[in-house]
């Protein structure tokens, strides 16, 4: 707590210290702006008045310049007085556009093939992949799952379960082998069309500083009240949001933090039914919440999982009781497997 306090007096001390050099440095050149005002007004006052006593120039026409000089300092000075606001909108600007130049690590290819609605089954044909230049955090991993499977992947942290279900909507690209969905190199695909098939619940729902509605609606921003309040019912979340004061135009704040995790984890489901795709993602769903609302949530995810290809990652072996298929991974390798799921590797030994 002490190293804390004491970074964060080193930093404010640091930004008093721009500031009064900002000040310093804006007062300045106000001052030079004026007195740069001040001498071209007298220099013009001077020649004008030696003017008129020559009798090349009236008193009315020197006032008119004199009015002329005035309306053209004033600009003068609104700038001086806005430089300092005006060199932090440029920095913001240079960083906003840093963010808007940044190239995509994951393009569309040349003539992407559209996508529609995917069947859902899966295959990983000797992938391999790692992050920057470290070690494989997959290593030749291959298998297959057809489609309406529900595949639960287990393994120790760092086994490399998520990076699974980073590659299957290409978050990332593979380093080698390739990932197929109803037999087409995901590659292949258009990004948005690919996208379009997955619905993913994460261990930390992402919830966004807005209406319940609106988040639960993110996948569909079209769709209707109607059917929000459906998706709703379907993550037995209704009730819970019915009783609030504003309803499903309640703000749940930054990140959700107005509503308790099991209840983030809902609204997270309920976005789920509501996009109704092919293909589900559920990255450690219940790994944050007690025994007894992870059992409320398993009921709402099982009924979510029918009919789609589901890739339930987990520790708990128990969260996984749902799933017809399993994988086990360890070290970027596939160590077991059992159910509805083929594994070249296995089935050579």
């Amino acid at each position: 707590e002490k190293g804390e306090q004491d970074r964060f007096e080193e930093q404010a001390d640091l930004a008093v210290e721009k500031r009064v050099w900002l000040g310093w440095a804006e007062g300045v050149f106000g001052l030079l702006v004026n007195m740069t005002i001040a001498l071209g007004t007298a220099l013009v006052l001077y020649v004008g008045m030696r003017n008129v006593l020559n009798g090349q120039l009236t008193l009315g026409e020197l006032l008119v310049v004199l009015a002329y000089i005035t309306q053209l300092y004033e600009p003068l000075r609104t700038i001086s007085r806005q430089t300092a606001s005006l060199q932090s909108s440029l920095v913001s600007a240079e960083r906003a556009f840093e963010v808007l130049d940044e190239i995509p690590d994951v393009l569309d290819g040349p003539n992407p093939r559209r996508l529609e609605t995917a069947k859902g089954e899966v295959e990983f044909r000797n992938v391999s992949f790692s992050y920057g230049r470290g070690s494989d955090v997959l290593d030749d991993v291959s298998f297959k799952v057809r489609p309406g499977t529900r595949l639960g992947v287990s393994g120790r942290t760092g086994a490399g379960k998520t990076t699974i279900a980073s590659l299957l909507p290409r978050f990332y690209d593979t380093d080698e082998g390739s990932v197929l969905i109803d037999g087409v190199d995901i590659r292949d695909y258009a990004l948005a069309d690919l996208r379009d098939q997955f619905a993913i619940v994460l261990q930390e729902p992402v919830l966004f500083s807005t209406t319940i509605s609106e988040n639960i609606a993110y996948g569909r921003p079209e769709a209707l009240a109607k059917d929000i309040e459906d998706a709703a019912r379907s993550a037995n979340v209704y009730e819970f949001i019915a009783g609030l004061p504003d309803g499903f135009e309640t703000l749940v704040g930054e990140r959700g933090m107005k509503l308790s995790g099991g209840e983030r984890q809902r609204i997270a489901l309920a976005r789920a039914f509501l996009k109704d795709a092919p293909i589900l993602i559920l990255d450690e769903p219940t790994s944050s919440v007690d025994v007894e609302t992870e059992a409320g949530i398993m009921e709402t995810m099982e009924r979510l999982m029918v009919g789609r290809t589901t890739f339930m990652i987990a520790h708990r072996l128990s969260t996984l009781e749902y799933c017809n298929a399993r994988l086990e991974i360890e070290g970027g390798v596939v160590t077991s497997a059992s159910g509805d799921v083929d594994v070249p590797a296995l089935l050579a030994s």
